[in-house]
């Protein structure tokens, strides 16, 4: 078992050396080695690592860009339950988010609570260093990864996209920052 503490985290910049990973997802090991500069450069998402730097290797990577939760006029129940936890004068028809684009762990540490950590790290980020207003965390879970997302306090944000490949989900930061 691997200890988090064994590990550095570190932004990519336009000349960072991408360590090995391979998190078994061609879409996910693609977006790390051939987009994520890409994205940084158009200013669209930034991409951090998490390196073992002993092993030479890439752990984790996740990338995080702006978002927002929006009211769906057909999905009032579910906007009603979002809302419920704001006060009535501050409740509005959108709400500002940051949305992790990629969260991908290698095969080699899978099952190994780091994607639970990397979630809490982005948790502890936006609640306690409060560097902008962002009360919600969404994110597009793959439906493989939901039930991971539910067990990190996700919940998902509408009906109309539980048969699709992603199901959009939001985490309220609130709970967190308490």
């Amino acid at each position: 078992m691997s200890n988090f503490n064994d590990f550095t985290f570190r932004q990519i910049e336009a000349d960072t050396d991408i360590k090995p990973f391979d998190c078994g997802d061609p879409d996910l090991n693609g977006f790390l080695f051939d987009d994520a500069k890409k994205y940084l450069n158009e200013m669209l998402a930034v991409t951090y690592l998490l390196e073992d730097s002993q092993a030479q290797k890439t752990v984790a990577y996740y990338c995080l860009l702006n978002d927002k939760i929006e009211l769906n006029p057909g999905e009032k129940s579910k906007w009603n339950k979002l809302n419920r936890n704001i006060p009535n004068n501050k409740r509005h028809h959108a709400y500002p988010a940051v949305k992790i684009g990629r969260l991908g762990v290698s095969k080699e540490y899978a099952h190994q609570n780091i994607g639970r950590m990397v979630l809490l790290q982005i948790k502890m980020i936006f609640s306690r260093m409060n560097l902008s207003g962002c009360r919600f965390i969404t994110v597009d879970a793959y439906s493989q990864a939901v039930p991971f997302y539910e067990k990190c306090g996700f919940h998902s944000l509408s009906n109309k996209d539980e048969n699709d490949t992603t199901l959009a989900m939001y985490f309220d930061l609130m709970y967190y920052k308490k």
